[in-house]
């Protein structure tokens, strides 16, 4: 569902933006509003799987989802439906760990652990590839508001399912408090800087507004430092960071997240704003490249216990900043299988190849009562990074496509696309989008290569090194 909420929601966004009248730079937070929520209060959704139950957090979670998704469907203006965005992202943020928990603490580290960390990974491209397709069908035959709505029921199954099969686990040992100030902070900080960045669409760098707005997410992350320093439960202990393969593992999916989430923004909207494609056949073309992840996922949790983590995970990298270079090149009448299927399929099994040693790395050895926290905090990096990757991106997407508009170079419109858009300039603009994502894809494998790899290690001494001072409890099943 969460996966699934992100890609489907892609192929309906020109429909969204000419139903509820958004700008050009406002149609992002459709994207961003549900991805800020979900990594600001990740932390905080992880922390409260391994506190107060994870069957418990998890049927919560996907409650709020399922009733956030239908006040989305009912949206008649684009601040109802960004709030319900919002809302859904929460929601996301409280169900998410819990489901990554529950496999890490029901299989012991290596080849059980990987082969479900390659199911959890198959099933997260599965949802890209159902929300491609589905979103099409839906937008095309029903509306855009169905893209929500289909959440419900799947959450109405989802939730009897968890009641009926979960069992509830939880750390006995520790008083059930939450960091809720840091989380707070930690959101709205990363919501201003966005929200700054996005700005500089409409106002220079320089301005008052902007740097007033960047100097307040400044001053909130920085409190969100101090609250993480000074409390007796802090969302994100500090001494985790001590652990080298986390830190770096955190890093590359920041980078990773950055260009993934730009890459179904970009591509669904040069196929259906430049090349004239309507939903039904945009969803179409993402079918292929969603079921690539699938594919990469299944590949590398198979080989990984030979070939060893890092080695698939910067091999899948390099894969991706391939694509995204012969994607930026993409002109106003390119051709699907050259121009956007080969491309898209190197990204696709790039990172499909990178999810699983990456939630492998991130967790090994993490002792079993910080499970939920430290894969909360690797989905906080993959959000965080998607959201402030896809404000700058679009941002430099948008000053491309004007600055030609205004030097009188795009001239050229396509049969069938937005009638307020102008092919040639839009081309421009999403070309130098993909060009900087297969930069920062080189810079994510040169952080790659400095992760230590996990094959040979030793699980028995790393819990003592990274529980952060926790005590070693008896696990407890209510």
């Amino acid at each position: 569902m969460v996966v699934l909420d992100v890609s489907i929601v892609n192929v309906a966004l020109p429909s969204i933006r000419s139903d509820l009248h958004f700008s050009a730079s406002g149609l992002q937070w459709v994207v961003n509003a549900y991805v800020l929520t979900f990594a600001g209060f990740l932390l905080l959704g992880g922390r409260a799987a391994d506190l107060f139950g994870r069957r418990r957090i998890f049927v919560l979670g996907l409650g709020l989802f399922s009733l956030s998704s239908l006040a989305g469907g009912l949206a008649d203006s684009s601040n109802m439906l960004t709030a319900a965005r919002a809302a859904q992202g929460l929601g996301g943020a409280i169900l998410s760990p819990a489901t990554l928990t529950i496999i890490m603490t029901t299989f012991d580290e290596g080849a059980a652990r990987n082969r479900a960390l390659g199911t959890w990974s198959s099933v997260a491209g599965a949802g890209g590839a159902a929300g491609g397709i589905l979103g099409g069908v839906l937008t095309n035959y029903l509306s855009w508001r169905w893209v929500l709505f289909v959440n419900v029921p799947i959450g109405a199954v989802a939730i009897a399912a968890g009641l009926a099969y979960l069992t509830e686990g939880r750390r006995p040992t520790e008083a059930r408090s939450l960091d809720v100030a840091g989380a707070i902070t930690v959101t709205a900080g990363l919501a201003a800087l966005v929200y700054a960045i996005v700005d500089t669409a409409t106002v220079p760098w320089g301005s008052v507004r902007t740097l007033g707005v960047l100097g307040v997410a400044v001053v909130l992350l920085g409190a969100f430092a101090v609250i993480q320093m000074r409390s007796a439960a802090p969302l994100v202990p500090l001494g985790l960071f001590r652990s080298r393969t986390l830190a770096a593992a955190n890093v590359v999916m920041l980078l990773t997240g950055a260009i993934f989430f730009s890459f179904w923004y970009f591509l669904s909207l040069y196929m259906q704003s430049v090349l004239g494609y309507g939903p039904l056949k945009a969803g179409g073309a993402f079918l292929p490249m969603a079921v690539c992840i699938i594919l990469g996922a299944q590949i590398s949790s198979r080989v990984m216990g030979h070939a060893g983590a890092r080695p698939i995970l910067v091999v899948g990298i390099v894969m991706s900043a391939g694509g995204f270079f012969w994607m930026g090149h993409l002109g106003l009448h390119s051709h699907y299988p050259s121009g956007i299927l080969v491309p898209g399929i190197l990204v696709s099994v790039g990172v499909g190849l990178c999810f699983t040693p990456l939630a492998a790395v991130a967790t090994s050895g993490v002792h079993y009562t910080q499970a939920g926290l430290a894969s909360g905090l690797l989905n906080t990096s993959r959000q965080v990074g998607g959201s402030i990757g896809l404000a700058a991106l679009a941002t430099l997407a948008a000053d491309r496509t004007d600055a030609l508009v205004r030097g009188g170079a795009a001239v050229t419109l396509v049969h069938g696309a937005q009638p307020a858009v102008v092919g040639r300039a839009l081309t421009s603009g999403y070309d130098r989008a993909f060009l900087v994502g297969s930069l920062v894809s080189l810079l994510a494998a040169a952080v790659g290569l400095t992760i230590p790899d996990i094959r040979r290690r030793n699980p028995a001494a790393e819990p003592a090194r990274i529980a952060v001072g926790a005590p070693t409890p008896v696990g407890v099943m209510e």
